[in-house]
């Protein structure tokens, strides 16, 4: 059986506190008062609750460590090297529809290092977990990323641009050139489920544009302890803060950036090469 530190057990003590109040919440969907963040975007009394259990309860535990959080930004603690990155709702959309495939997603970063991670999955209440240099789990149970090594055999998740968000162009085009080479691609809503599922071996690879920090911090530390890669679509090696994330086994994250790069080129302008002016040959 794993064997939690401290830190990994505060994390999970905070998000299960918070997530007893999603399930309420969740079972009683229909009547949360919801409100409208931007296009497509919504966000409910419910994340507001459980961002605030959460800040609490992680505050009690480590005052000294800042927040940067996904409803109410961020705030420097005492120790300014060291930050939770916090999403309370990972799945809004999914939540608000009725639909149990969403998550509490809680980063611990010290000096620009994810060290620490947990996504906690209430509803089946599937809890994976991560510390730096001592591997990553579900519940007490080691993961490992998947083996299989032909693009055809693979499982891919991503996540497609909504209204008035992303580039749905640009995705049209990634998503044409994987599935010609793929077995399947799966979009579940949830950028820290997909993350997690890619460490347990559920998907063999994920991508995605727009991402914030909150979205990835602690699924890129699941993937890596589980023995994968995770990079920046265009191979950037700061994927939580870069926007875009790329992560795979060790086996198809080239193929599949390789992929992606290729449709980079593709849609990229064209730009003239300016011609030497014409010199006309003088009249005699």
């Amino acid at each position: 059986m794993a064997t939690r530190s401290a830190l990994i057990n505060v994390m999970v003590r905070a998000a299960e506190k918070a997530a007893r109040g999603l399930v309420r919440d969740f079972g009683e969907v229909e009547q949360l008062q919801v409100s409208r963040k931007g296009p497509s975007d919504f966000v409910s009394a419910a994340d507001h609750r459980a961002e605030k259990t959460l800040r609490d309860e992680l505050q009690k535990a480590r005052p000294d460590f800042g927040f940067l959080m996904e409803e109410s930004g961020g705030s420097s603690g005492r120790d300014k090297t060291t930050r939770w990155i916090v999403d309370p709702l990972d799945g809004t959309t999914n939540f608000l529809h009725g639909l149990p495939h969403f998550a509490i997603s809680i980063g611990l970063e010290k000096s620009g290092e994810i060290v620490a991670g947990v996504v906690y999955e209430p509803v089946h209440d599937e809890l994976f977990w991560a510390e730096k240099g001592q591997g990553a789990y579900l519940n007490h149970t080691r993961l490992r990323v998947s083996e299989r090594r032909n693009m055809a055999d693979a499982l891919i998740a991503t996540g497609i641009p909504f209204k008035g968000r992303g580039d749905a162009a640009g995705f049209l085009d990634e998503a044409e050139a994987i599935m010609t080479e793929v077995a399947g691609i799966r979009r579940f809503g949830a950028a820290s489920l997909d993350l997690a599922y890619v460490a347990a071996g559920r998907y063999d690879g994920y991508w995605e544009r727009g991402l914030a920090p909150w979205d990835c911090a602690a699924g890129v530390l699941l993937v890596t302890e589980a023995g994968g890669f995770v990079s920046e679509i265009g191979g950037g090696r700061n994927p939580v803060f870069g926007g875009t994330i790329l992560a795979a086994n060790a086996h198809l994250h080239l193929p599949l950036a390789k992929t992606l790069r290729g449709v980079e080129r593709k849609r990229a302008p064209v730009v003239p090469v300016p011609q030497p002016p014409t010199i006309k040959p003088p009249t005699s």
